[in-house]
């Protein structure tokens, strides 16, 4: 039996890789509210103490990451007339806007119970909606194009866009909708700013979402579609599950993550306390530093494409991390033997602005092509189960960071507790042995972890060239009709 497999030759447009990308913006926005909206609005103006606010988030973190694979698995199910990803990521565009909305407009005089349930309820809906949008989205790369090097174009427009857009909202919030004071009327702990930003933000999610899918939707067309699973009894389907996202291909990607995760995850809690304690930034400081994202993230749209062509995706993956690394690294390890300017000097900030570039840079370039790596691993995992199974394995690399980045945050309290650090500390009081400790456990974790990864994914056996075979042999197959191994490997 033959399917309508074999795509139109060429390149994608750059309309299509455009408006792909374009979705992810309503992941930069839900990011940037999250991470630096979220706590301080239901704690501070709502009144909701901040342990229950946490609790809250991570067990929405939690429950969107479990559901991910069944969106994943189901997304790779379905057959329609609008291909197996755009019912999702149709479906997904009214509850995202909607919910995001109304999570900035909690019932004022409830009880903390109640203000606890719905920050639950809608912190959880808003990721799990987005979740429907973004697991077939992201399959789409592997179906929208089997060539090498496109598909490490289409991840950079993702992450450009994602980036970007949550880093001009958090900077918009700042400049045009919050008060220099917080405690002024439209200042940070006005509830009216937060109506305000809802109402910009939740309709810019909803609108990019629906941009994107109705943009893409021409080329649902050229798509190849595999015929109906069969019906397997549970076990089997989830025996197949863990065959898929465990084979030699996949698991040094998926097991590498993990590491990659926590140390993120690390990261992204403790880089306040070394920028205010350690190195003793004022606000105006740190909010320079977190510009340097800005460039960060072209530099890594300019660079990527480039060193994978030179070097390949996987040994340029690789020094990416390890550059990572020693940016995090080597500032604190210099400051702690004395060969770095003092926090009292002028050259502190433009350095650390460099090395901060640098992180960013290579953070995601790094992450640009290890997604670019995933959608290659589903070509051979096709070949050699004939498992089209694109929306799992994506849905699997993404449970792993929402998860395993939560425990990095984690460990960031246990390390916190380790050296000791005093609660309401003040920036310049602290003693300067407790401050060296944390750095010295800070740059001895991102060390670990990251080595870690580097050394499990060493292991990813892809190579280009095993790429074009494995996209050769499935286009001869699907040319001649041929049926897919079952039961391999």
């Amino acid at each position: 039996m033959k399917t309508n497999a074999i795509r139109k030759a060429g390149k994608l447009p750059f309309t299509t890789k455009f408006v792909y990308g374009l979705g992810t913006v309503a992941f930069g926005i839900k990011d940037n509210g999250f991470n630096v909206l979220l706590m301080i609005y239901y704690n501070q103006v709502v009144g909701l103490p901040a342990a229950w606010v946490g609790l809250a988030i991570m067990i929405a973190m939690v429950a969107d990451a479990i559901l991910d694979p069944v969106v994943g698995q189901w997304s790779d199910s379905v057959r329609s007339k609008w291909g197996r990803r755009h019912p999702f990521m149709y479906a997904s565009v009214i509850p995202v806007g909607l919910l995001y909305f109304l999570l900035w407009s909690p019932p004022m005089a409830a009880s903390d119970t109640m203000l606890f349930v719905y920050l639950l309820v809608l912190t959880s809906g808003t990721r799990i909606a987005l979740g429907v949008y973004e697991i077939p989205s992201t399959a789409l790369l592997a179906e929208f194009t089997q060539d090498y090097h496109e598909r490490t174009e289409l991840v950079a427009y993702r992450f450009f866009f994602g980036v970007v857009g949550g880093i001009l909202m958090g900077v918009f919030v700042f400049s045009a909708i919050f008060a220099d004071d917080p405690t002024a009327p439209g200042g940070l702990l006005d509830p009216s700013g937060y109506l305000k930003y809802a109402a910009i933000a939740a309709p810019l999610m909803a609108i990019s979402i629906l941009v994107s899918t109705f943009g893409t939707h021409g080329r649902i067309s050229t798509l190849v579609t595999p015929p109906p699973p069969p019906k397997e009894p549970l076990l089997q389907t989830l025996r197949n599950m863990l065959a898929t996202l465990f084979h030699r291909t996949n698991a040094p990607l998926l097991l590498g993550s993990i590491f990659g995760s926590m140390s993120g995850g690390l990261s992204a809690a403790l880089s306040i306390y070394m920028q205010t304690y350690f190195w003793e930034l004022s606000s105006k400081e740190i909010a320079l530093l977190t510009s340097s994202g800005l460039l960060g993230v072209v530099l890594a749209f300019l660079v990527v494409l480039p060193l994978s062509k030179l070097f390949g995706k996987k040994w340029t993956t690789l020094t990416l991390y390890f550059i990572t690394m020693l940016s995090i690294v080597v500032p604190v390890g210099l400051r702690l033997i004395g060969l770095f300017p003092s926090n009292e000097s002028d050259a502190l900030v433009p350095l650390l602005f460099v090395f901060t570039t640098v992180t960013v840079m290579a953070v995601i370039a790094a992450a640009i092509l290890t997604a670019s790596m995933v959608a290659d691993v589903t070509d051979q995992i096709q070949l050699k189960t004939g498992r089209q199974s694109e929306g799992l394995i994506f849905s699997a690399t993404t449970f792993v960071n929402k998860t395993v980045s939560g425990m990095g945050i984690l460990v960031s309290g246990l390390l916190l507790t380790l050296v000791g650090f005093p609660e309401d500390a003040e920036p310049g009081v602290v003693d300067l042995t407790t401050t060296n400790e944390l750095a010295i456990v800070f740059a001895l974790s991102i060390a670990g972890f990251v080595t870690i990864a580097l050394f499990i994914m060493s292991f990813y056996p892809v190579s280009r060239a095993d790429h074009q075979h494995a996209v050769d042999e499935l286009a001869r197959r699907r040319a001649e009709g041929l049926s897919p191994p079952k039961g391999a490997p």
